[in-house]
């Protein structure tokens, strides 16, 4: 009995040092300057200095991704392994952290989301665009009867399917007021000639972006070094227009100095993506301009699908990122 008590303790207390910690995350993500906060766009950028970053790989944030398809019947022109790709990426707006890894478990409602597709186009009707929108979330998973050797089964009892959902998930308190579906409801799926059909079910899973390109909808931290642009000397005058012509990307512009004389300067450094443009036209051009990325500077992307908002990704890109040096610390320890 007491070791049942002592159990429920340290869970409760796991769970409220999880929730401080990221309460914590959160606040010194609102508390940057340079992150603006209310109303966040689906990409966002954010820049950090006097820090080292050794890594290539952006760090991956578990998302919800379908994994099995079921066909039924596909009279498209698009061959079943193509839709089934197709299906694979588009971000379905479901929060990873309420369910569990497959694996090679059974499907159940804390694992499997099922989506249901079924659009005909008439014979007498004009071509049809299927889009992301006409997927139907199934709360009481598959409808599809399992295939069983067993033809002695009653035709009374209830036939398997290929999910066994203990309840339906849009009576969980989770999905009642937030019910799941496709992120973005205009992604094209297909297009359907007259007597065409689709008809299919598709099963979600969680999984990480590592393991396959349909879990990369959402790809959270991705970093670059800040561009440095320094001109060692004053570009002048004539020079100084031509310079501002020949860059492609805007990061030079004119500064009046007086007297009728004008200057370059670098007024969007952040633009420059490093083409050397500015340095090749002529002799003494690199020596007056100076091109190289500051290693103690990066410039942090954010992107999104729609599944999670930005800091939202970033509290649990933050969480990830201590697992992993808590793990490589155990391991050194």
């Amino acid at each position: 009995m007491s070791s049942d008590n002592e159990d429920t303790t340290s869970s409760s207390e796991s769970e409220g040092a999880d929730s401080v910690k990221e309460n914590a995350t959160l606040e010194f993500i609102e508390n940057l300057s340079d992150v603006p906060m209310g109303r966040l766009p689906s990409n966002i950028e954010f820049q950090r200095t006097r820090v080292d970053c050794k890594a290539d790989a952006p760090i991956h944030v578990p998302t919800m991704a379908i994994e099995k398809v079921l066909i039924a019947n596909n009279t498209s022109v698009i061959q079943d392994e193509v839709l089934a790709h197709r299906l694979g990426l588009i971000p379905i707006k479901a929060d990873p952290r309420l369910f569990e890894y497959a694996e090679n478990n059974t499907a159940s409602e804390k694992n499997t989301i099922v989506f249901k597709l079924h659009v005909c186009c008439e014979r007498s009707g004009q071509r049809l665009s299927v889009k992301s929108k006409e997927l139907i979330w199934l709360p009481n998973g598959s409808e599809f009867p399992l295939e069983s050797q067993d033809s002695k089964t009653g035709s009374s009892s209830k036939p398997k399917t290929y999910t066994s959902f203990t309840c339906s998930q849009d009576s969980l308190p989770e999905f009642s007021s937030n019910p799941i579906a496709p992120a973005l409801g205009d992604i094209l799926i297909a297009r359907l000639g007259p007597g065409q059909e689709i008809e299919l079910e598709a099963h979600a899973v969680k999984g990480i972006g590592k393991t396959h390109s349909k879990w990369s909808p959402v790809t959270p931290v991705w970093y670059k070094m800040l561009p440095e642009i320094v001109l060692l000397e004053d570009i002048e005058d004539q020079q100084a227009e031509k310079l501002v012509a020949i860059c492609p990307v805007k990061v030079f512009d004119i500064e009046d100095i007086g007297k009728g004389k004008k200057r370059a300067t670098v007024a969007r450094p952040r633009a420059c993506t490093l083409c050397r443009e500015c340095i090749r036209e002529g002799k003494g051009w690199e020596n007056a301009i100076s091109l190289q990325r500051k290693k103690d500077h990066f410039i942090f992307t954010i992107e999104s699908s729609g599944v999670f908002p930005p800091e939202v990704l970033v509290t649990e890109a933050v969480k990830i990122l201590e697992e992993k040096c808590d793990r490589v610390i155990s391991d050194l320890s």
